[in-house]
């Protein structure tokens, strides 16, 4: 998967907020919202982006685009953090949980949530 700019990701963001379709004024209102007023030729450039990385497809509604994400936004976290956990931690997930746990940005009480969601034990 293509990487995406800051950019190109808020607008990812906002389509798949709204079910993975979205026209542009749709697009366009919702960045709005977020303080986030790109002109139009911004916004459809970077969509342009989107649509020549494989992110987004578009059809035609009158003469309006209809923008429907190709990528959901659970396969983009799963691609980014298998790059940057590659990139980064030489793919050694357990230096990743040992950094989030040492720089308290995982609790012990988190870590222990997440151990029981994917069923973990201390005797694995």
């Amino acid at each position: 998967m293509q990487q995406t700019s800051d950019y190109e990701l808020e607008l990812m963001k906002v389509i798949w907020s709204s079910g993975g379709t979205a026209l542009y004024a749709e697009i366009a209102e919702a960045l709005g919202k977020k303080g986030m007023n790109w002109t139009k030729n911004t916004i459809i450039t970077l969509l342009s982006r989107l649509v020549e990385k494989g992110m987004l497809k578009t059809n035609k509604i009158g003469h309006r685009n209809k923008y429907t994400a190709v990528v959901s936004e659970n396969e983009y976290r799963t691609a980014q953090t298998e790059a940057f956990l590659g990139k980064v931690y030489e793919g050694n997930a357990k230096g990743l949980v040992a950094m989030l746990i040492q720089k308290e940005w995982l609790s012990a009480e988190e870590y222990e949530e997440l151990k029981q969601l994917t069923g973990g034990t201390d005797n694995a």
